[in-house]
């Protein structure tokens, strides 16, 4: 005879039972169906490509006691119907076994006022090789432009789309679909001397041109071949959005309230306090981020599958809305929880998963070029490593050409460099802004591609040693 659980497959179906399952005080699942697909190539040709499904199923337990509420947390991959008693026992258990919680609240109410998604029992949205269907074909003629150009073409793409089931033991009952795709693409000469590198990030990919991508590496591959060795110093430097991108998003994901409070970040007030109100940059920049963004759409509720400065499990299904963590150059925002927000004085501002920053002009990197007398524009970012978390110094290496500028012209390619440098120390020393376009940042584009940045002139940016790198 078969059991009620073992005829359970559907997505939002595995979230009711595991609520039904929960003997704990309060409990919050979370399922997570995960598809994705990928192409991959190699010099001028296609060599793997490949679609792959999965699920992960979160159940968080919440135990009331005389000292206040414990959570336990449990995840597991490749979830079926009868895996879900002995996973929510495990994190009733793990919240038995636990202390009180200091982030402990109550859980988000599914009080009827928008707290339920109209396609909560729909099934989860998939991607498929299909959405390549127009890509592949305008990618095998940028192949043969390559071969005949003399320059040979690596890189992959990948596309994924997580259909998210979030439900509550008070109510809430919400769904939200995230596409993400990615692409990297890189042009070597055939004796590798030189390397150029080009990426961005898609919802469908109907947006990606291959041709217009190739041309622009073919362009950076004959700027490289005139080599100029340049020492260690402070240049000035344009840095364009994805290398904006990735140094704005680890300022972003340090950017805790807590962590500033307690004295342990660049936005510590000396003697106590946050350094919220306080100007950061001269130029006119908002930082913003908003799950609504066209483009850059994201999760407008909170999903948090464990708890710690920057989130809370007991925030889940908590709305999202549109917030400026610098407004006009003055820092308006810091990171918060219910409970850090009740601890620092600070509005609830939980993270939000695509950042944007505005305010710049309307040239283009190429006409920020035209405006330069002499500096070194780098293509991007890599290996970005914290030094001092009290002055958020990084430090890093550029990557796939930096590009000598004289006279508002590229002459040469100079060699790479170490670079040592504090996100919020650039913000206040940059003296213009470009356009703001949407952009991958190349070294946190595994965990966060939805970004808008422009390109950045910083007059004494610190080249602090030579690299040997490509």
């Amino acid at each position: 005879m078969t059991s009620p659980t073992s005829r359970v497959s559907k997505p939002h179906e595995i979230v009711e039972r595991a609520l039904e399952l929960s003997t704990a005080d309060g409990c919050v699942v979370i399922a997570d169906e995960q598809s994705s697909a990928n192409l991959r190539w190699a010099g001028n040709a296609l060599t793997t490509n490949g679609v792959t499904r999965g699920r992960t199923l979160t159940v968080i337990a919440t135990v009331d006691g005389a000292r206040g509420t414990a959570s336990g947390v449990v995840s597991r991959s490749a979830v079926t119907a009868d895996d879900l008693e002995p996973l929510v026992r495990a994190a009733e258990a793990a919240a038995r076994g636990a202390g009180p919680a200091e982030d402990a609240q109550p859980l988000v109410a599914g009080d009827g006022g928008g707290r339920a998604s109209a396609g909560f029992t729909d099934g989860p949205v998939e991607t498929t090789s299909a959405v390549f269907a127009d890509f592949a074909p305008a990618l095998g003629e940028s192949f043969a432009r390559a071969r005949a150009g003399g320059r040979e073409l690596y890189g992959f793409a990948n596309h994924e789309l997580t259909s998210t089931y979030l439900g509550t033991s008070t109510g809430v009952r919400l769904r939200h679909d995230q596409p993400s795709g990615t692409l990297e693409l890189n042009a070597k000469s055939p004796d590798r001397s030189r390397s150029a590198w080009a990426g961005r990030a898609t919802r469908d990919f109907r947006d990606v041109d291959p041709a217009a991508l190739d041309a622009e590496l073919a362009r950076r591959l004959a700027w490289a071949e005139r080599k100029v060795e340049l020492p260690a110093g402070r240049y000035e430097t344009l840095l364009p959005p994805t290398a904006v991108a990735d140094l704005l998003i680890y300022q972003f994901w340090s950017s805790t309230a807590r962590d500033a409070a307690e004295g342990r970040t660049v936005f510590s007030l000396p003697g106590g306090g946050t350094r919220v109100g306080e100007k950061l940059s001269e130029l006119p920049l908002t930082l913003r981020s908003d799950p609504h963004e066209p483009g850059l759409e994201s999760a407008p509720f909170v999903i948090a599958h464990s708890s710690g400065d920057d989130a809370s499990v007991f925030d889940n299904g908590l709305p999202l809305a549109p917030t400026q963590w610098m407004r006009d150059g003055t820092l308006d925002r810091l990171v918060t929880t219910r409970h850090s927000a009740a601890l620092t004085g600070l509005p609830v501002a939980p993270g939000i998963g695509n950042l944007i920053l505005d305010g710049g002009g309307e040239r283009s990197l190429d006409e920020m070029v035209a405006n330069t007398s002499r500096g070194l524009l780098l293509t991007c970012l890599w290996y970005i490593r914290e030094v001092d978390p009290a002055t958020l110094l990084l430090t890093g290496l550029t990557r796939d050409g930096v590009y000598l500028v004289e006279d508002g012209e590229v002459v040469g390619e100079v060699n790479n460099f170490r670079f040592n440098e504090s996100p919020v120390d650039l913000l206040s020393r940059a003296v213009e802004a470009g356009r703001t376009e949407k952009t991958l940042p190349r070294e946190w584009g595994d965990w966060f591609t939805r970004a808008a940045m422009p390109a950045l002139r910083v007059p004494d940016f610190n080249m602090s040693s030579v690299s040997q790198g490509v």
